[in-house]
């Protein structure tokens, strides 16, 4: 892999320019290229960088300056360029959710073991240093075993039927947009797919889950009370409890400190000082496992991503919800 990483981007929307303005400071990655169906949209991402802009998706992936792929279009829409580009045997960075659905998670993991090509889930909030330290804190014992964890992340969004949000032809709703982290953070942490799931949620006017709620056990008894919301804004905040004490992350899905409680004493902290949103993180990921000759990440593999998938489906199945391109 070259010293310097060049990138194309699929999506030019909001998503994509939160994360260019960390992607720029990295200095061994380059934008490269950058496809949009709206010319103007890839034009005014790529312009600023002397990347090309392209509305032939196809044609942008066969750049031969493009080394790796980041995709960032509309949830329902990610299967169809992360196998596009596994197709053509560029590394694929693909923005949470992984897919609308288990079945399409199992094809893009498929897809990547066929061609052998590598494959992340663009879970960011995984490879910041306080998600790290909590993690150590957690395998350490430092609150001894594990019995509970409750993760919320909520926001208030005007109704709008043609916002992706609201949309269920673009897999619309509160649990693949923001529910995902809480479910994704719970797997993390306990290391397993619950073998209970129970949760109740309700509906925009689109039929899209404006908020929901669910308790979720695992294995050992651990549990999981989690809640997401498009028309509710909540403290955005994790907390792990155990025997001995807890660990609270305030705005868990992209924290900047966190703190370790033993009884009722502060008993450790983390600060990250970053200066930006910390993009950054999950792209040297990639890079050290492109040059290592990795095809997955060890932090969130492949079967973790199909995991969360099937915990998502199976509180979506509890409400009915099913989106119009899943028949």
């Amino acid at each position: 892999m070259k010293s310097v990483i060049g990138w194309g981007f699929i999506g030019a929307g909001g998503i994509t320019k939160r994360v260019m303005n960390d992607f720029k400071e990295l200095s061994d990655a380059k934008l490269v290229a950058v496809f949009s169906r709206t010319e103007a949209n890839a034009v005014q991402l790529a312009l600023p960088y002397g990347a090309k802009a392209y509305t032939d998706c196809e044609a942008m992936i066969r750049n031969p300056e493009v080394d790796a792929i980041y995709v960032a279009t509309p949830h329902h829409l990610h299967m169809k360029h992360a196998c596009l580009a596994l197709e053509l045997g560029k590394p694929v960075l693909c923005e949470k959710p992984f897919a609308p659905n288990a079945a399409q998670v199992r094809k893009m993991v498929e897809k990547a073991r066929k061609t052998g090509t590598y494959l992340m889930e663009a879970m960011w909030t995984r490879f910041f240093p306080v998600t790290r330290k909590v993690m150590q804190w957690v395998s350490d014992g430092a609150i001894g075993d594990v019995h509970y964890l409750t993760a919320d992340f909520g926001f208030s969004a005007a109704e709008n039927p043609q916002s992706r949000l609201f949309n269920p032809d673009m897999a619309g709703g509160s649990l693949l947009d923001v529910g995902v982290y809480a479910v994704s953070y719970a797997s993390m942490v306990f290391g397993s797919m619950p073998v209970e799931v129970l949760s109740r949620s309700r509906s925009t006017s689109t039929g899209v889950d404006a908020r929901m709620a669910c308790l979720l056990e695992y294995e050992n008894g651990q549990m999981a009370s989690l809640f997401s919301s498009i028309s509710t804004s909540t403290p955005q905040e994790v907390r792990i409890i155990g025997t001995k004490g807890h660990i609270e992350v305030p705005r868990f899905w992209s924290p900047r400190e966190a703190r370790l409680i033993i009884g009722d004493r502060l008993e450790d902290t983390i600060k990250d000082e970053r200066i930006g949103e910390g993009f950054g993180y999950e792209f040297t990921a990639v890079h050290e496992d492109l040059r290592a000759g990795r095809k997955e990440n060890a932090l969130i593999t492949l079967d973790e991503s199909i995991a969360v998938a099937e915990t998502l489906d199976t509180l979506r199945a509890q409400w009915g919800l099913v989106y119009p391109f899943e028949g």
